[in-house]
């Protein structure tokens, strides 16, 4: 006996990224013929736009919210927030990618919910629904009813997600060899760069940023930046965490490895010369930050996403 179909919604929502919605498609749709090869289970996709919203009476299994393109959030989108609710209240798996999470904060479904997005997002999506527990450096999280994933590509191991919960592990790592893609778990802190706020105003603390930036290899003690800008002890903290969103000493170890991540990406340097060229003496504390930051090793890191062959 063949298992049931499963219903899935894309919402295309007006400036949605389409080759998401297409591309989930055509995943699902290669799953599909590998799953009906082993008599398993169909995902049929539907994709709803606004405009079909009055007409769709179905209840769906699974509903996804696809990255967008334009710059907007969906504030303004009630008739498509009202339909989310509906379809969550029923039962529906809800589901985003990207900026697509705005959609589902909107519609009044992430308070105290553990949720990821694009973690350049992050700030914008913190002012916008403080109630969510947002954590940026997954790449995915699954609470039951609510699923959601990070950068704009990330359709792809929602698509996966999709295919191992309703066809299983057999069809997940066949549709995986046959596209060509890695169906092993992500994290996003392993793609998050530091991106430093210049922005702030406050000329002090900008002068001692861009120092830095070509200082990583000094002592960037807390004390040691204070007397550069000759600020005292307390107004030194207090300007630096206003400007910047975090304490000096946060922002050193983020500084550095961004730096690491640069030359693990762009030289063949041992990975210890990497460390002491960031101002790392100890090689096994540069190791450790590395890791809580990135989420890999430093050789881990190399190995994914030098543009070099390190097989050299």
């Amino acid at each position: 006996m063949m298992a049931p179909d499963r219903l899935l919604a894309i919402m295309a929502y007006s400036g949605a990224q389409e080759s998401a919605v297409l591309g989930l498609a055509d995943l699902l749709d290669a799953a599909n013929l590998i799953s009906t090869g082993q008599n398993g289970v169909v995902i049929k996709v539907s994709t709803i736009r606004p405009e079909d919203l009055a007409q769709s009476r179905t209840s769906f299994d699974a509903l996804i919210l696809p990255p967008n393109r334009s710059g907007a959030r969906g504030a303004e989108d009630q008739a498509v927030h009202s339909w989310i609710r509906q379809q969550h209240g029923a039962g529906t798996l809800t589901a985003s990618v990207c900026a697509g999470v705005f959609w589902l904060g909107h519609a009044g479904l992430l308070s105290s919910r553990p949720v990821t997005t694009h973690w350049a997002l992050e700030d914008e999506f913190r002012q916008t629904f403080p109630d969510a527990d947002l954590q940026p450096e997954h790449l995915l999280i699954d609470d039951n009813d609510i699923v959601t994933a990070g950068g704009m590509m990330a359709w792809v191991d929602l698509g996966l997600f999709f295919v191992e919960r309703w066809q299983g592990i057999d069809v997940l790592t066949s549709t995986a060899r046959h596209l060509l893609i890695d169906p092993g778990k992500r994290e996003q802190r392993n793609y998050r760069s530091f991106r430093p706020n210049l922005h702030h105003g406050d000329e002090t603390i900008l002068a001692l940023q861009l120092w830095m930036e070509g200082h990583v290899e000094d002592d960037l003690s807390a004390e040691a930046l204070e007397l550069r800008t000759r600020l005292s002890g307390r107004t030194f903290l207090r300007r630096f965490k206003a400007a910047t969103g975090v304490s000096p000493n946060a922002y050193v170890q983020a500084l550095r490895i961004e730096k690491a991540r640069g030359l693990l990406e762009r030289t063949r340097e041992p990975v210890s010369a990497v460390g002491w060229s960031v101002g790392y003496q100890d090689i096994s504390a540069f190791g450790r930050v590395f890791r809580s930051i990135t989420g890999l090793s430093a050789v881990e890191y190399r190995r994914r996403f030098s543009v070099l062959d390190v097989r050299r």
